[in-house]
């Protein structure tokens, strides 16, 4: 597999232009994270490169490997990892911005049903289903060849996945059995730049909203779900998130931590929209890619895209406490 990527080598040339918000000071009562440890390491040369998670019930975690295009399994004591299932081999991937197929975002169902997105440029590109157990996956969405589905979240009351488009800059919906995917957000604020391609990324369903992450713009977006089920006006809820990828939410209020792909950081995103780095390459994190949080822990995956000569992919677990926010 090669060292460095076109979609990596644009955003590390795009990100090396970029200034940082300066980081604001811990506020009392805000959630804390200590206690950070790597329990798995992985094989860059293999295409095990970690996007994105998602968290079985005992505590293990699922995870997309980006360019092994497989989701494999890791206990929560590290073991493994253990394959789930491999998604199908592109013969002539034309994934925009980057030419090669990769795995993606990856969602749960209640009963252990796996969705993932599949960014290959040819019929292939899409939402597929790993039924519970693994198997063989199944296309359930195709979405056009010119997207690059990302995010991925599932709302089981209503029967829908939104998947972060990164190349068109917008938000789809998916029926979850299947079926015609329709673009449900749109617009400048979800949009890529011409100096990074990616624009909008990570995303999560909280609070009766879709929240989603802007590479392009280091932006942390709000779009209400209206009572129709269509998008509301997006709101724009950070700034200065630099390089960002997914984010995961610490509780039950609008508290957040991000993946800050580049700069090998996780920031506390705050309500009103400062931020804070709590963890750094100095406590094991490698280009980190996305965050979960389960009760007291929060999990990290890095999939080492920018790191020469000794890329560290790996899935890093730290403790929160607890806090309604």
């Amino acid at each position: 597999m090669p060292r460095q990527h076109p979609r990596l080598a644009a955003v590390a040339t795009a990100t090396a232009a970029l200034t940082l918000l300066a980081a604001a000071p811990a506020s009392a009562g805000e959630p804390t994270v200590s206690d950070p440890r790597v329990v798995a390491h992985f094989d860059f040369a293999a295409g095990e490169t970690p996007e994105n998670i998602a968290l079985e019930p005992d505590g293990s975690a699922d995870l997309t490997f980006a360019f092994a295009h497989k989701v494999v399994r890791v206990g929560k004591d590290g073991s493994g990892p253990t394959d789930v299932a491999t998604l199908p081999e592109v013969t002539d991937p034309q994934t925009p911005n980057l030419g090669a197929a990769i795995a993606t975002g990856i969602a749960r169902a209640h009963d252990g049903t796996l969705y993932v997105g599949y960014a290959t440029g040819t019929a292939e590109t899409g939402i597929w289903r790993i039924g519970p157990g693994g198997g063989e996956p199944e296309q359930i969405a195709q979405l056009p060849t010119d997207t690059f589905p990302n995010g991925l979240a599932l709302d089981e009351e209503c029967g829908t996945l939104y998947v972060a488009d990164s190349a068109r800059g917008a938000v789809w919906s998916v029926p979850q059995e299947g079926g015609e995917p329709t673009v449900w957000a749109s617009g400048p604020a979800l949009a890529p730049s011409p100096q990074l391609p990616f624009g909008a990324n990570g995303l999560k369903l909280h609070d009766g909203a879709v929240w989603v992450s802007n590479t392009a713009e280091g932006t942390l977006l709000r779009i209400p779900v209206e009572e129709d089920r269509t998008a509301g006006p997006v709101e724009t809820r950070a700034t200065g998130l630099d390089g960002i990828d997914d984010f995961a939410f610490t509780g039950h209020g609008d508290t957040a931590l991000a993946a800050l792909n580049t700069d090998s950081k996780v920031e506390l995103v705050r309500p009103d929209g400062t931020h804070r780095t709590v963890l750094t390459a100095t406590d094991g994190l490698d280009n980190p890619t996305s965050v979960a949080v389960r009760a007291k822990t929060v999990h990290v995956p890095s999939a080492a895209y920018f790191t020469t000569p000794n890329p560290d992919p790996n899935l890093l677990l730290a403790r929160i406490s607890k806090n309604k926010s």
